[in-house]
């Protein structure tokens, strides 16, 4: 007996049960609370990395001139002490001597850009052409960071490789060369880039900055509906700190410059200071969004920054280790894509081209003022080194400061590295290399330290330093599976994006 009446009766009266679905509402809710813990989380990571790239940066202007007179002192006073070993130079102390060559040779070779003549040919440009122009710039920015880091890699190991063995690079010098040739076409790059700025910010109607803030909200477009894993999404936060760090270092350029040309009238500063307040405030609720959005269609839990800001924590301890590869800043350069170099010799360029240094009291004030920087840079450090100690305790990380998980170099396999382990006996292999026998059959796999990210979909993931495969011979449920990639060993061309093969 069907009625319109009783239609709407029941449109009206009709009940359901929520209790009946309620995994799918409770994971709905929890998409919720994931969604508004995101900022908090990651403002933490991101203020941690941001030190991170600060106490790298400060380097450049602090330790490396000691370090670079200690070098030199050496190498001054090493015929009073004699030849000890075969090296005239630790490798450390090498690489402080090129970063410091390079640094004064690019120094001297900025002088032969005129920023004002830059300035006003950008001026001239319509806004559009401005736009397109700040677009070319930032790729140009991410490609170059990538190759620029390998160049100076390249440098400092042929600098250091071991003479005994065979020579197969192209020399020292040519190496040099195209590293000072990199650190001047980047720091151009740079420049060109703060003044494209510089002029949004002095245009009148300010349409191009309202432009160019605007195409922030268009990278969320490019990266919300894409598929991430964790450790895409960790490449991504690397590269969004290096960008947020590298704008701040922008704006302190963009201040200077408009600075002198009013003669450091304070007035003219709280002129720049809500336009300098709308860029930051851009760039946070972009990085916010993006990463609420990404994280809540890739069903990831905010507890995944505080793994990512433990995997940065645990560079910095283990750069401070007796037997560390590298050094930290450039650890962080590798990690994050951020190269102080560059950025440093366009900020001392602008600095001194801005402040004029006469007479006595003046140079007092920069000799107070380098001390200064020292002291930020120890009070940095020594903060830093305090709370990554802290967060490699809370991720139970210590073991892989003494117990680190060795991969295949590149060209041999892994199963040749790991050995074979057979039911009788098996071969195991020490930190210093000796080989040990023992009575029991051992995996390798059961005594490693477990994984930071142990997600199935990170298989598939390499890193561009070699191909593993992990292959185990005897368990046929390892013959065609990838070995998964720990957070630690992503390490280079982060600033390109996402990488998936």
């Amino acid at each position: 007996d069907l009625s319109l009446l009783r239609f709407i009766s029941a449109e009206l009266t009709r009940g359901y049960f929520l209790e009946h679905n309620e995994a799918k509402y409770t994971e709905r809710r929890e998409r919720v609370y994931t969604c508004m813990r995101i900022p908090k989380e990651l403002e933490k990571l991101m203020f941690f990395g941001i030190f991170l790239c600060l106490d790298a940066f400060l380097y450049v202007f602090t330790l490396l001139p000691l370090r670079v007179f200690l070098a030199m002192f050496r190498f001054i006073t090493l015929p009073c002490y004699g030849l000890r070993d075969r090296r005239l130079l630790q490798p450390a102390q090498v690489c402080d001597m090129l970063k410091g060559v390079i640094l004064v040779i690019c120094y001297f070779m900025m002088h032969y850009v005129d920023y004002s003549m830059m300035y006003h040919l950008i001026r001239g440009q319509s806004v559009i052409k401005l736009y397109i122009i700040y677009n070319m710039l930032e790729v140009a920015d991410r490609l170059i960071s990538s190759f620029g880091q390998d160049i100076l890699d390249a440098l400092y190991w042929t600098a250091t490789e071991p003479k005994e063995r065979k020579r197969a690079h192209i020399g020292v010098i040519p190496h040099f060369f195209m590293a000072v040739l990199y650190v001047f076409l980047h720091a151009i790059l740079i420049m060109v880039q703060a003044t494209t700025l510089n002029v949004a910010f002095n245009s009148h109607n300010k349409s191009l900055l309202t432009i160019m803030m605007s195409n922030n909200f268009v990278e969320i477009k490019g990266s919300v509906f894409k598929k991430f894993e964790k450790n895409n999404l960790f490449q991504m936060s690397n590269s969004d700190i290096k960008e947020r760090f590298t704008n701040y270092v922008l704006l302190l350029i963009v201040c200077l410059r408009n600075m002198e040309q009013f003669s450091w009238n304070p007035d003219h500063f709280w002129v720049l200071f809500p336009d300098v307040c709308m860029v930051v405030a851009s760039e946070i609720a972009v990085d916010i969004v993006k990463h609420a959005f990404i994280t809540k269609f890739n069903d990831i839990t905010a507890d995944v920054y505080s793994e990512y800001r433990a995997s940065l924590a645990f560079d910095l301890v283990s750069s401070r280790q007796k037997n560390a590869y590298t050094d930290y800043s450039d650890s962080v350069s590798r990690r994050m894509g951020f190269i102080p170099l560059p950025l440093a010799v366009l900020l001392i360029r602008v600095i001194t081209s801005s402040v004029k240094v006469q007479g006595v009291l003046a140079y007092v004030c920069v000799v107070l003022f380098y001390c200064g920087l020292i002291s930020l840079k120890v009070l940095n450090s020594i903060v830093l080194l305090g709370k990554s100690c802290q967060y490699v305790k809370e991720a139970k990380m210590e073991e892989k400061l003494f117990n680190p998980v060795h991969t295949a170099t590149p060209g041999k396999p892994a199963g040749k590295q790991q050995g074979t382990f057979k039911s009788t006996q098996g071969i195991s292999t020490d930190e210093n290399g000796s080989t040990s026998v023992t009575n029991q059959p051992v995996h390798q796999k059961e005594n490693m330290p477990s994984l930071l990210v142990t997600s199935n979909s990170d298989q598939f993931l390499t890193t561009p330093d070699g191909e593993e495969k992990d292959i185990s011979q005897d368990s046929s449920e390892l013959k065609h599976r990838s070995a998964k990639k720990d957070l630690l060993e992503i390490d280079r061309f982060t600033i390109c994006g996402n990488r998936i093969d």
